[in-house]
């Protein structure tokens, strides 16, 4: 997912809880759908932040030989811009992005 351009906002803002729990009823549920998205995106994150800076990388074993690469810096810098996961997770929830399924387990009926 390229998340240079999504709408989700740079700083945390106040939710509407009613507004959040229309479709599971159950805030804790919401709350637990959009933490697992914002970890998947963490991990997506992470992996193609490794990736750019993988480019960059230069394998010496001299410890005082350390460059500083200027697009390396840059890359790091885009990278802590972008909005936190889990403002990512909740605005795509909001927008209806996110599937979700709910195992529910029948309930045993006492004799």
């Amino acid at each position: 997912m390229d998340y240079k351009k999504t709408k989700a906002p740079g700083t945390t803002i106040t939710r509407n809880l009613n507004e959040l729990d229309k479709e599971t009823d159950n805030i804790y549920q919401t709350v637990m759908i959009a933490a697992k998205r914002a970890n998947q995106i963490n991990v997506e994150m992470k992996q193609e932040l490794n990736r750019k800076l993988e480019e960059f990388a230069s394998y010496t074993d001299n410890l005082e030989e350390v460059f500083e690469n200027p697009e390396q810096i840059e890359i790091s810098k885009f990278f802590e811009r972008l909005p936190k996961p889990s403002l990512i997770a909740l605005q795509e929830l909001t927008e209806g992005q996110i599937y979700f399924r709910i195992n529910e387990t029948p309930e045993v009926e006492q004799q």
